[in-house]
């Protein structure tokens, strides 16, 4: 049986130049030469948020639509604090629905209270402390901090809406 010489034909302006191809392998190596000497040399990290005294906290319990997006949030007692329609709450919905999918990778419960603390610096941060989980709210905009900051207004003013 005879082999089949076969030839694959492609039109220059197609193809993805040589040199190219070159400088990407060459962008990847030294991408990963830069990791490699940073993690064996210990380098500190410098890109991480400020530290700085924790202003406000509280102990909250979420409860959410997963469909609708309205939320309900409690104090860890159990009493209502705030009862969120799909606009006010999607937000905190979106945060509940990351912090279920967490829970259910550590293998823990899921009504137990997160940690939401105000720093003195006006960084806002949310914690879990079932699964270590943990988000700086500043990554997700002013709108977005802002709900979770009248959640925390309203925990130190004790008041239900």
């Amino acid at each position: 049986m005879a082999e089949a010489n076969i030839k694959v034909y492609a039109d220059e302006d197609r193809m993805i130049p040589r040199v190219l191809i070159r400088a990407m392998l060459g962008l990847v190596l030294a991408t990963l030469a830069i990791a490699t000497f940073a993690r064996v040399t210990d380098r500190p990290l410098v890109s991480t948020p400020p530290v700085s005294p924790v202003k406000a906290e509280a102990l909250l319990i979420l409860d959410a639509d997963a469909s609708s997006g309205a939320a309900k949030v409690f104090l860890a007692d159990g009493s209502l604090l705030a009862d969120l329609d799909a606009q006010s709450g999607g937000f905190i919905a979106g945060v509940n629905r990351v912090i279920h999918r967490e829970r259910s990778k550590h293998r823990v419960a899921q009504g137990a209270p997160i940690l939401l603390q105000a720093y003195e610096n006006g960084r806002m941060a949310i914690t879990d402390p079932e699964t270590g989980w943990s988000a700086d709210l500043m990554g997700f905009g002013e709108t977005n901090a802002a709900a979770f900051a009248r959640l925390l207004a309203m925990t130190q003013e004790g008041g239900n809406t």
